[in-house]
């Protein structure tokens, strides 16, 4: 008889019922009984993947569109997508507007969008692997340093006038910067012993003040203001003057890099039980941190090579993308990528048009939205 009240006892403590709640002696609820309103709750926010791809992908058109339509020279959105449609396959649309709106299109707004979808999605994509990698909901995509190397680098072209490759000084700079973070964090890490997340995360935060410090220093110790206006924008963030040249190299970044963490999803998800688990599993997690560190950091270099620092959007959206499609990252990448690209075009989108014809650094929009949104994610971790 104590046996079968003990066992009433754990399945109303299970089930979170009254402690005065009447049940049978012999009363058996399930392990992962959850009361109503939560198991409803739990039921409405989860949609079919499916469904979920396809509402994402047409936000994405939608953000898309109205990006290109937008500007000094307003378009409609049909206009916009006869004109690309013409472009693509000329002989399945008859052109009927003048051709300075298909040059204000295809040369001026499409690649400024294009290049702001790949730069969220990737931004977004190697925040969730590092928030997996360090296991740390607040880790974002500048942790490593990678950025304030890169700002560095183009820094000292905008400075000191370097234009030994032209059109793409600027961002080769800002990706050798980028690689000497890299390597200078990944050496400090290692220095005394084995390297561990928390000595890459104190080597990598700092390495980010240090060459905060030095691109500063260069600004403000610049004799031409221009010159010293123009760094402090790109350190700012931004897609002004976005043409087809600057497209391919972080394109490319994204598309391989998001490829190549799709493939070790498995890793990721025992990473996030936690190295025990992994171990236990065959998983050298010390290696693997390694070798994903130096994927993310690639990619995290080539995309602020082109645009600038632009902060917290890995930290929000891989937190919205695991509410939509849960922790797993075999869904949760390919609809954070989406959501990535998305919220960049839309953000890039208001840049433009809240105090036109002057714009704002995207920078300074994100850091808007995801300063409360860091200070939520605190709070509610902190309540758990």
């Amino acid at each position: 008889m104590t046996g079968l009240r003990a066992r009433a006892t754990a399945a109303r403590r299970r089930a979170r019922l009254p402690f005065n709640a009447r049940l049978p002696l012999n009363a058996r609820l399930p392990l992962n009984a959850r009361r109503p309103r939560e198991a409803r709750r739990t039921r409405r926010t989860r949609l079919p993947y499916g469904v979920l791809l396809a509402l994402l992908g047409a936000a994405l058109l939608a953000a898309a569109t109205a990006g290109i339509a937008a500007g000094s020279v307003g378009l409609a959105a049909g206009d916009v997508w006869r004109i690309v449609l013409h472009r693509i396959v000329p002989a399945l649309v008859e052109p009927t507007w003048p051709p300075v709106r298909e040059t204000i299109v295809m040369d001026v707004r499409v690649p400024r969008v294009l290049l702001c979808g790949i730069v969220g999605a990737g931004l977004s994509v190697c925040g969730m692997a590092l928030q997996a990698l360090v296991r740390n909901p607040l880790a974002d995509p500048m942790l490593l340093g990678v950025s304030s190397g890169a700002s560095v680098g183009a820094v000292l072209v905008l400075v000191l006038h370097v234009s030994l490759f032209g059109a793409f000084s600027l961002p080769l700079a800002a990706f050798a910067g980028a690689l000497a973070a890299l390597s200078t964090v990944y050496f400090l890490a290692r220095s005394g012993g084995r390297m561990t997340t928390v000595r890459l995360v104190l080597a990598g935060v700092a390495t980010a003040e240090v060459l905060s410090a030095v691109a500063s220093y260069l600004i403000v110790t610049s004799g031409e203001p221009r010159k010293a206006e123009s760094a402090m924008r790109w350190m700012l963030g931004g897609f002004g003057g976005t043409t087809w040249e600057l497209v391919p190299i972080p394109a490319a970044a994204v598309l391989l890099g998001t490829v190549a963490l799709l493939g070790v999803a498995r890793p990721l998800n025992l990473l996030l039980a936690g190295e025990e688990a992994a171990a236990s599993m065959g998983l050298n997690a010390h290696r693997f941190r390694a070798w994903s560190f130096v994927l993310v950091a690639l990619v995290i270099g080539a995309i602020v090579a082109v645009s600038g620092s632009i902060g917290f959007v890995g930290l929000m959206l891989p937190h919205v993308a695991r509410l939509l499609a849960g922790a797993d990252h075999r869904r949760a990448l390919p609809v954070v990528a989406l959501l990535g690209a998305a919220f960049l075009i839309a953000a890039d989108l208001a840049a433009r048009t809240v105090i036109a014809p002057e714009e704002v650094p995207i920078g300074v929009l994100t850091a808007l939205v995801g300063g409360p949104f860091f200070l939520w994610l605190m709070r509610r971790k902190a309540s758990r």
